[in-house]
């Protein structure tokens, strides 16, 4: 009869020692929703990679269109500066031969007036020439000592070009020319000219220099001493003023 109370506890003992022996694992629940978990981090990550994936390839794309726009408008700029110098050789060419077919105008021009052309009055010694053209062609007019043509040239040459930067020693020359043929009442009015018109002229000096030689001339002694000893005073470093002395010392010697 003892026997029964063991028999009873045998399977409620067996029972717990199997509860007893169990390993203690984690909850079904708790893992399943880790497991969720590190597929969605997984997923993510997928997304996130493609995503930056997909816009390195645009950067990609959009720095290659850029390259290919640079490209072309440095090819379109090239083309550009090649046109423009093309332009401008051609330009400077045409300009050349213009000029060079002008001087072989006034040259021709020039030289018919120096080999023996006369001048009408009015009339510049290379019609249509620049103010230096006709300066030119009168001073070697002068220089061919063809006295009359010269102041003729000189005369319209004033005329034409009165601002021109060459008017003074027009006006110098244009006395010079009466001075040499000894027309010395019309020379001394050109000299006067120079001075009174052009008084910040380089041609001042000579200019009463010669004004002086021409009252000499026209035995107005007083007049030429004036003249003559102004050049001294007012340009002592000058040619002139050398010459004045000469001059000075001559009328002293001569008792004048």
């Amino acid at each position: 009869m003892r026997m029964a109370p063991l028999a009873l506890l045998l399977p409620v003992l067996s029972l717990g020692g199997c509860q007893l022996m169990q390993p203690q694992g984690e909850d079904p629940v708790v893992a399943r929703l880790n497991e969720l978990e590190r597929r969605l981090a997984s997923i993510e990550r997928v997304v996130q990679n493609q995503g930056l994936a997909g816009m390195t390839q645009q950067v990609a794309s959009i720095e290659r269109r850029s390259d290919e726009i640079q490209g072309r408008i440095e090819e379109l700029e090239h083309h550009a500066g090649t046109t423009v110098q093309r332009q401008r050789d051609l330009y400077i060419d045409l300009d050349a031969r213009i000029q060079e077919l002008e001087q072989a105008v006034v040259a021709a021009r020039t030289r018919s007036v120096l080999e023996g052309g006369t001048l009408a009055p009015g009339q510049l010694p290379v019609p249509g020439g620049s103010d230096r053209d006709n300066y030119q062609a009168a001073l070697e007019l002068l220089k061919e000592e063809r006295y009359e043509p010269a102041a003729m040239a000189f005369e319209q040459f004033l005329v034409s070009f009165p601002d021109s930067e060459l008017a003074d020693n027009a006006q110098y020359w244009l006395a010079e020319s009466h001075y040499v043929t000894q027309q010395f009442e019309q020379a001394l009015d050109e000299f006067r000219v120079v001075i009174s018109k052009y008084p910040a002229s380089r041609k001042v000096p000579d200019a009463l220099l010669k004004i002086g030689y021409c009252n000499y001339e026209l035995e107005e002694w007083e007049s030429a001493r004036s003249s003559l000893s102004r050049v001294q005073a007012e340009y002592p470093e000058t040619t002139a003023a050398r010459l004045a002395g000469q001059r000075l010392e001559r009328m002293r010697e001569d008792g004048i």
